[in-house]
Parts: structure tokens; sequence; C-alpha cells
């Protein structure tokens, strides 16, 4: 039998072509979307840098001498946050300069002034001649001014070693149980110079990550400040409690109270008309600005004259130990 077939055809040509047509403008609309995401990211790319770059230049040529804060708000949104950090870190670098540059020229001072004394009375002593007690005062002068200058020079050591400190290992401690302990050995001290001193401690312990020997350098010289400047048959009161901010430790006097105007926490600086050098309490700032800590002495409030030396402790990296019931 012969087959009968049916064809049907159609001219596609014209269908061909455009489909060809649509497959050419895709692969040109993708090597231009990938060109445009190109040109759009090197853009961004040079837009993000170009801040990080104006940040590196201006902080490759700071020097000691030379520290401009950052100005925030030309830097892009995005890069504020980096430059309100930066700037504090200026801040603190200016005042450590500042802090250096006070302690050096005050060093030269406080040691060039028993350098003159000692010499003034050499000078003196050898213009004619003298008796044997003479000379022995003159021994004993030079041998006073000498004792001063080896308390200017071991204060002054006392720094190298405080910076030896603040890279201590911290270590996880009671603060209340170290307030017990300094207090003990305080309060021997007081009673042999006609004091007394008080405790109050709250809370019942206060477990904390630290460098022990910044906090012992900070509350002693807190007690020893009190102690020198509190007249005899007066209280010392050395006490701790909690705020918002973590434990506040405070040691309070009842001496002649502080000139609050004047930076006490400057080098060499002293109140007062007690003998002493006036490195105590630029020691006690240092460390506790190395403990991340807040330190402070303001003249009390209550009536009575004397001082409040406060040291406040972060609540970060610290808890409370529950009160023992017997």
């Amino acid at each position: 039998d012969d087959l009968s077939y049916l064809k049907i055809t159609k001219e596609i040509t014209s269908t061909k072509i455009l489909l060809d047509k649509i497959l050419n403008y895709l692969f040109i609309i993708n090597i231009a979307g990938f060109l445009l995401v190109i040109i759009y990211a090197i853009g961004l790319s040079k837009m993000l840098v170009s801040p990080v770059k104006t940040l590196s230049n201006k902080l490759s040529n700071m020097n000691e001498h030379l520290m401009r804060p950052i100005i925030v708000e030309e830097l892009p949104e995005e890069f504020e946050p980096l430059g309100t950090t930066i700037n504090h870190l200026i801040a603190r670098i200016q005042n450590f300069v500042k802090y250096q540059k006070e302690l050096f020229i005050g060093t030269a001072h406080e040691l060039k002034t028993p350098l003159a004394v000692i010499k003034l009375k050499n000078q003196v002593t050898l213009i004619k001649k003298r008796s044997a007690e003479e000379y022995i005062d003159a021994l004993n002068v030079t041998n006073k001014t000498i004792d001063e200058m080896n308390i200017i020079v071991s204060n002054i050591l006392n720094i190298g070693r405080q910076e030896g400190a603040q890279l201590e290992k911290p270590q996880e401690v009671d603060v209340i149980e170290i307030l017990h302990q300094k207090a003990d050995d305080f309060r021997l001290l007081a009673e042999n110079e006609g004091k007394t001193l008080h405790m109050y401690f709250e809370p019942n312990g206060y477990m904390a990550f630290l460098q022990i020997s910044l906090l012992n350098q900070i509350v002693q010289n807190f007690l020893q400040n009190a102690l020198k400047f509190t007249p005899k048959d007066k209280s010392v009161t050395l006490r701790s409690s909690l705020n918002s901010h973590g434990l506040l430790i405070e040691v309070i006097d009842e001496g002649c109270g502080i000139d609050e105007s004047s930076d006490l926490f400057a080098p060499f600086k002293r109140e007062g008309n007690k003998p002493g050098v006036g490195l105590g309490l630029f020691l006690a700032k240092s460390a506790a600005d190395a403990l991340g800590a807040k330190i402070s002495i303001k003249n009390r409030t209550d009536g009575v004259a004397g001082t409040v030396s406060s040291l406040n402790l972060n609540s970060k990296l610290s808890c409370i130990l529950p009160i023992n019931k017997k």
C-alpha cells in the first residue's frame, strides 16, 4: 500500500533572526551590566578608601608636638565612630605627653634645688677656715639634702615600677578582702599617731579581675595622705559601697581640705604644709587609668573639714559574693 503524508511548512526565518537578535542583546546587556558592576565597585572602593587614606595621612604626620583631633563631621557617616575613637586615643596620648613633660621639668627643678643648697653651703664653708663643729654642721646639711634627693629619686623609680606593674597579669581577687588587709595595716599606724581608722565595707565580697599591686598602690596612697593631713585625735574612714558603675572605694579624712581648682594629679603637685615629693597622686592616677577605674578627690560636703578620695572600679568582669550567714 502506498503511504500518504501531510507536510506542513512555515517560514521561520524572521523568527530565527529575532531570536538571534534577542540572544545578542542579552549578551550585550550582560556584558554592560558586568562592566557597570565593576565600575561601581571601583568607584565605591575609591570612595571608601578616600577617608581611610585621609585618616592614615593625618595620623602619619602626627608627632608629640603636633597632634590635632580629626574633624569627625568631614568623614562619611560610616567612619564617624572610628574618627571619634581615634580622637579619644589622641586625647589620651596628649594627656600622657603633657604629664611626661611636667614630670621631666618637675624632676629637674626638684633635683636642682637640693644641689644648689649643697653647693651654696659648701662654698660658704670654704670661704675661710672653720671650726670642727661648723664643718660637721655643713656635712649634716649635705647629708640631709642628699636624703631628700634620695626620696625624690625613689619616687621617680616607682613610676618605672608602676609601668611594669601595668604589664602584670591580672588576677581574680576579692577586693573587699584586700581592703580589710590594708585597713588592718594602717589601723596600727593611725593608733600610733593618736588617730582612729574606721572601716565600713559593703558588700560582703566583690570579685574583680585586676592587677593587685596597682589597687594596693592607690588605696595605700589614699590612706597615707589621709593620715598625714588628719590632726591628732581625729579620725579617718575607709569604706566601700556599690553604685551604678561598680564598686566605690572612699577614704574620708578630717584634714584641711584641698583647692579643687588645682590639678592635684599633676607630678610634683603639693597641697598643705606637709612634707612630700608630690608624686603620690600622680602615681595613683596612672594606676587607676591602667585599671580602667575613675579616681577623684573632693572636699567633704557634710559640714566637716576634710577631703573624700574616691576610686570607682568598673563593674565589668566582676561579681558580688553572697553574704555569709552564720
